[in-house]
Formats: C-alpha cells, sequence, structure tokens
C-alpha cells in the first residue's frame, strides 16, 4: 500500500508518496495544503494516479525525487552514472525512510550503489541533496546527479539571467520552453552570465502578486539548470553540479555529495520570493549580526598608484566623513605595479612600503577604522616567484600550457589549490598577513574563467571549488571576526554556496549607478541588501563613461552595503559635506534597509525604479524612488508605497540629507512641504504623487509610523 509523506514549513509544502518499488515520487510541491490524515493520503494518491495497476510505461505517470529510464521518463535523468563496462540504470529500493514535520531523509540501495537524499524546508525554502556511496567493487563515475521538484504546467513562463562583465543580472522571460532544456556554465565559477535564479511563473512574473516557483544552484563551480516541459509528465525544475569526463570518479567505499540545490515557491510575486529567501539567509548562525559598516575601497581612488603619504591622507579624509572600513585594493605586493605579475607571492612591497604595510594598517587602526585587504587566492601570475619555483601547482594541462600560451586570461593563470602543498603555501602567506597587520576584512577577487583545467590528470573544477572553501573556512577559523567578500571580476560569483563561506558579494565592478539600479535590484532578488556591496564611484564611471549627479550616486549606493570607490581627496567642500551627510544618513537607516522586507511595487512606466524596506513591524520604512530614462507621461500615475500596515498613519519625510531630484517645473505640494502623513493604506493602494523626474535622478523617502500623531499638516 502506498504511503504519503507531507513535510512543511512556513506555508510550504512537499507531498511524496512512497510506492512499493523504487524511490519516492514527488506529487506537490508548493502552498501547503495541511494536515493530511493516512486516507487523505491514499485518497490524493489516487486522485493524481495516472492509471491503475499493474501500470506500465505507455501512461503518464508521476516522476521520482531521481527521474531515470526505469520509470518510463524520456527526459533529462536526475542522475547519469556509469563503471567502466558501461551506463548504470539503478532500480533502488528504499531501506530507511525518516521523516521529521520539516524534513525527510531517504536512503535507498542497488546494486553496487547505496543512495541518501536530504530534503530540508525552513522559513517555505525547500533544499534537496543526494549523496551517493560506491558499494561495488570497481570504480564508479559520476556522470551528474541532479535535483528536481515538480511545478504545475500552468507555470507557463520563465525567467532567468545571463549578463556580462559590468552588467550582471539582466533578466529575460519567455514562455517556458518545449522539451527537456539545460543551459550550462562551463567557467569554472558561475560566472556574470549566471541565470543565477531560474523561475516559472504562471503568466510573466509581477513583483507583488501571482504565483511562481524558482531554483538556485548553491555552487561556485559549473553548473546545470535544467527545466523539462514534456507533454506526457508532469513539469521539472532544477538544476546541479556540471561535471567533466571522469571528473569525479569514486574507488569503492567513496562518496559524492551534491551541492544543494534551493527551491522557492510564491504566491506573492518576487517580492515573495525575496521575502523566503532574506529569512532563510539572515537565520543562519553565520549572517553577519553586527552593522554593515561603511567602506571605502581605495581601486578607483589609486588604482595600482599606492603611494604611502596620500593613502593615510585618503584615510584620514575617509574618518573625517565617517568612512567605517578601509580596504586596500589590488597592487600593494612585491612588483605589483600592472595586472601582468606577481599574483601568488603576496609579500609587501618594500620598495612602495619602506615602513611596511603594517605602518599604513597601524594609521587605518588608529583612526578608528576597520583595516581590509585585497587578495586574488586562487590565481597566480607566469611573472612570479611562486610560479617560476613551482610550475606544477598550476591547474592546467602542462603540454598545452607550453604549446599555447593564449590560456592566459588577463595575464594570470590558475593556481591549483587541490594541490596540498599550493594551498598550504597560499593559507600561510595569508593567514601571517591577517594576523601580522590585524586585517579585519579580505576582498576575495577571482578574476578568470576556469580554462582546461587540470588536477592529477582529470577535470580540476570540483576539487578547486571545495578547496576554495576550505581555505576560506580555515582562514575565518584561524582569525576569528574575519570578514571576507566574494568578488569575482564583479558579481561572477554571488551564489548561496560561497555565502556559507563569507559575509557580503561585490555585486559588480560597475558603479554606474544606473546599471547599478537594475544589479542591485536583481542580485537582492535572493541576497538581502546588506550582503550586496553597493559603492559610489567618480562622477564619470570608469565602466560605462557616464556622468551622473552625486545625490543619484548616493541614493543608489544607500540600499545595499554601502561605500565608495573614489578619491576622497578630490571632492569639492560641499561634495565633502554632503558625503558626510550621507554617512550619518546610511548610519541612520542601515538598520531597517538591511533587517526589513524588501519591496518593490507593480509599475507601468518602465521608467522609474522603486526599492523599499519596510521594517518587521512596519514602525519605519525607506524607500528609494529613481528615474534611469525619461518618464513617459507629464502627469505619471501615482506610485504605491506596498508593505506597510494599512492601519498605521506614517509620517512620509523627504530626506534631502543628499540632495533633491531634479525634475520638471510642476512640483506636488506635499513634495514641496517636504513630507506628509497619510494613512498605510493609503499610501499603499493610491499612492504619491511624483513630479517628472529628468533622467537619473533619485530621491531617498524615510516613513515612520506615527498614530499618536495624526493631526500632523
Amino acid at each position: 500500500m502506498t504511503e504519503v509523506i507531507r513535510i512543511a514549513h512556513d506555508g510550504v509544502a512537499v507531498l511524496l508518496e512512497r510506492p512499493e518499488q523504487g524511490l519516492p515520487r514527488v506529487l506537490h510541491w508548493g502552498a501547503d495544503p495541511g494536515e493530511l490524515t493516512a486516507e487523505d493520503g491514499r485518497a490524493l494518491s489516487a486522485a493524481l494516479s495516472p492509471q491503475t495497476p499493474p501500470g506500465t510505461l505507455d501512461a503518464a505517470w508521476q516522476l521520482s525525487l531521481l527521474p531515470d529510464e526505469s520509470e518510463g521518463w524520456s527526459g533529462r535523468p536526475g542522475a547519469e552514472l556509469g563503471r567502466g563496462e558501461g551506463p548504470l540504470h539503478p532500480h533502488w529500493r528504499v531501506t530507511r525512510l525518516d521523516v521529521e514535520p520539516s524534513a525527510a531523509t531517504i536512503d535507498a540501495i542497488a546494486d553496487g550503489l547505496r543512495l541518501r537524499t536530504l530534503i530540508r524546508i525552513a522559513h517555505g525554502v525547500v533544499t534537496l541533496a543526494h549523496e551517493v556511496v560506491n558499494t561495488g567493487d570497481t570504480a564508479l563515475d559520476i556522470g551528474w546527479i541532479e535535483a528536481t521538484l515538480p511545478v504545475p504546467k500552468r507555470a507557463d513562463h520563465l525567467t532567468t539571467f545571463s549578463g556580462r562583465w559590468s552588467r550582471e543580472k539582466a533578466p529575460l522571460t519567455t514562455p517556458a520552453p518545449r522539451g527537456s532544456v539545460a543551459r550550462q556554465s562551463r567557467r569554472g565559477r558561475p560566472g556574470h552570465d549566471s541565470p543565477y535564479v531560474q523561475i516559472l511563473s504562471a503568466g510573466t512574473p509581477r513583483n507583488r502578486s501571482g504565483e511562481l516557483w524558482a531554483v538556485h544552484v548553491a555552487w561556485s563551480g559549473d553548473t546545470t539548470w535544467r527545466t523539462d516541459r514534456t507533454p506526457d509528465a508532469v513539469q521539472l525544475l532544477g538544476g546541479g553540479e556540471l561535471l567533466r569526463p571522469a571528473e569525479v570518479r569514486l574507488s569503492p567505499g567513496e562518496a559524492y555529495r551534491t551541492p544543494e540545490v534551493v527551491f522557492v515557491h510564491s504566491s506573492e510575486g518576487l517580492d515573495g520570493l525575496s521575502a523566503r529567501f532574506h529569512r532563510r539567509l539572515r537565520a543562519r548562525p553565520r549572517h553577519p549580526r553586527p552593522p554593515r559598516p561603511l567602506v571605502l575601497n581605495t581601486w578607483e581612488a589609486v588604482y595600482f598608484d599606492h603611494d604611502p603619504v596620500r593613502l593615510k591622507r585618503l584615510a584620514d579624509r575617509a574618518a573625517e566623513v565617517g568612512i567605517e572600513r578601509f580596504v586596500l585594493d589590488d597592487g600593494w605586493f612585491q612588483g605589483r605595479h600592472d595586472d601582468t605579475t606577481s599574483l601568488g607571492d603576496w609579500i609587501p612591497d618594500d620598495a612602495v612600503w619602506p615602513e611596511g604595510l603594517r605602518d599604513l594598517a597601524d594609521h587605518v587602526h588608529g583612526l578608528g577604522l576597520q583595516f581590509g585587504l585585497w587578495f586574488e587566492p586562487e590565481m597566480v601570475s607566469l611573472d612570479s616567484d611562486v610560479a617560476r619555483a613551482n610550475p606544477d601547482w598550476l591547474l592546467h594541462d602542462p603540454a598545452h600550457l607550453e604549446a599555447d600560451p593564449r590560456l592566459s586570461w588577463r595575464t594570470q593563470y590558475v593556481l591549483d589549490l587541490a594541490n596540498p602543498a599550493a594551498y598550504a603555501h597560499v593559507r600561510d602567506r595569508m593567514s601571517e598577513l591577517i594576523g601580522t597587520l590585524g586585517i579585519d576584512f579580505v576582498k576575495w577577487d577571482h578574476n578568470r574563467d576556469l580554462i582546461e583545467p587540470l588536477h592529477d590528470g582529470r577535470p580540476g573544477t570540483h576539487a578547486q571549488t571545495l578547496a576554495a572553501y576550505a581555505l576560506m573556512d580555515e582562514l575565518r577559523e584561524r582569525h576569528p571576526g574575519l570578514e571576507i567578500e566574494s568578488c569575482s571580476s564583479g558579481g561572477a560569483r554571488s551564489d548561496l554556496g560561497v555565502l556559507d563561506h563569507t559575509d557580503r558579494v561585490w555585486a559588480s565592478d560597475s558603479n554606474d549607478p544606473v546599471e547599478r539600479q537594475e544589479i542591485q535590484r536583481w542580485t537582492q532578488l535572493m541576497l538581502p541588501p546588506e550582503l550586496v556591496g553597493g559603492h559610489v564611484g567618480p562622477t564619470r564611471s570608469h565602466s560605462s563613461g557616464r556622468t551622473t549627479d552625486l545625490s543619484f550616486r548616493l541614493a543608489t549606493s544607500l540600499m545595499g552595503s554601502a561605500g565608495f570607490e573614489w578619491d576622497l581627496l578630490t571632492l569639492t567642500d560641499e561634495e565633502v559635506a554632503t558625503v558626510a551627510r550621507f554617512a550619518a544618513l546610511y548610519r541612520e537607516l542601515r538598520s531597517v534597509i538591511h533587517g526589513g522586507v524588501a519591496v518593490h511595487p507593480d509599475l507601468d512606466d518602465p521608467a522609474w525604479r522603486v526599492s523599499g524596506a519596510v521594517a518587521a513591524d512596519a514602525a519605519e520604512a525607506v524607500f528609494t524612488v529613481a528615474a534611469v530614462s525619461t518618464i513617459e507621461d507629464a502627469r505619471p500615475a501615482p506610485i504605491p508605497l506596498p508593505g506597510l500596515d494599512p492601519a498605521a498613519r506614517y509620517r512620509v519625510r523627504v530626506r534631502d540629507d543628499i540632495g533633491l531630484p531634479e525634475h520638471g517645473w510642476v512640483t506636488p505640494e506635499w513634495l514641496r512641504n517636504g513630507e506628509v502623513v497619510l494613512p498605510g493604506s493609503v499610501l499603499r493602494d493610491v499612492g504619491l504623487q511624483f513630479p517628472v523626474f529628468w533622467p537619473d535622478q533619485a530621491i531617498v523617502l524615510h516613513l515612520t509610523a506615527a498614530p499618536e500623531a495624526p493631526g500632523l499638516p
């Protein structure tokens, strides 16, 4: 007799049916239908069953946790396994099924194989992972093992992401593709064009309404993202690690565990999706708790021109305006005057720092600032002492490296961290500097794809990714309190896998605020703003050449983990005063932005960008309203402010600390007054009238519940 098992948490459930043979089938993933009796379970199984026993393969079917040809499944298999004699088609037999209210562990065996599947639901987020043990007598090759869950076919649109350097997280929505479709990343890192999150939705997705199902592969190496929409089965959504031939070959007794694949259902549009992702991340024990400091990173201020006297003056100016963390970027180590040399040595340049790098670190700490330092631990330059002494430490085929120097990318190569000696070299150099300089923060960069990565004669991306994770963890264990930012030539490694080992991601090398409005919005679809670095660059962006007002750049940075990449010594007195006011504003509002619920109204005019954060108790909120192009109508439609308590009254205050937006000649009365008090229901359902902003302008609104003062003007 079949059994239906329900695991659920926070309004989301997975319903599993345990058949007499094979792995459990997934009957449902999505909104929680509530408690089911044994009779309800049997009735549900009958209601969804495609046919009655004996049930051959020529009828529609429900699919198991690892769909396979043995189920009659003609789409992409959930797993591809093989031994030297050929492919395997395991016929699994469940040996144990442990069920908790929000979790299930399933053990199964087949000839020469043992499988464990882990399903967990927390804060409405489902995580799924598989582990396979080779119990046979010969080697087992893992082609792939992927996680999938079913999605109703009314979810007929697919949203995914792509991009490039300085333009990450660009969304694209299309009708859900027919057939079994796999999108793969073979860059050794997720890449600027990573799918990031794949979303199936009923119609095109909206911010505040509509049902959708999403998947994210929490892995920082090669990945596969899949949808299966065939005419004779349920629709599947899923993904997993992409493995090259023979990359994972298990000897008898060895095991392979997949990365976690994260599934999120929302019945409240994209903001509902974000709310679940954000709650899960904020509940982690290692989620950064102290207020996110205001940062100055030196890259766009000085590039490779490291002058200790000037950098001390820059730190002085940073402290003067309210910066809390000073980060010295690339160029501090021996021989590093451009991007062609010295990666991997990690020795401070005595010619540049005659008093030692500690002199700058002590100066920064003496100002009351945290001190951060840039590293690129996974990379090496051929023109470096470490590469000359250890050519076998490179993650490349030696024959191809010698014959084809084009394997260089940005004139750098990859250091094989899965080589214990190379790992120990980088760990010890970094650990010594972190300890002796009192480094509080590491900007951990990764500026190139892995091309033909070869470790011990086999593809090496899997081992390299695990080694990078291990190095991050070991450094944090050696140096409690150390924070790490994942930077990968911008946002090319901003997945949940790396965020299990780091404290922040650098969303993009573009600090152009027009581009950043998009990049930060979509990065924050999954990651809460406190994890997403967003900095203010110079007036003219180095990545786009665009010139923008300081107020627009500041308002854009405010809605993330804020900072600057700008030579603050070049500022006018007026700009210095504005930056100091911004620093005070950021410190005042960051508890709401970094702990509140992210909200985005649905708007018809594509020129508007509105981002909000509403405190958990809805007593306070921050909104930025921006225009990134010409407003379509001379009288724009009022803009609603979602997420507020409809029963509360709110004082809406214009924060002109950083300046006001330039706009057309008509100014609404409330904006001229600088504030207005209205019920939350009115702000949510009717909205506020805004003038015709000029392109590349923004305003910051601060809302506080004011039930005690209903008579305020």
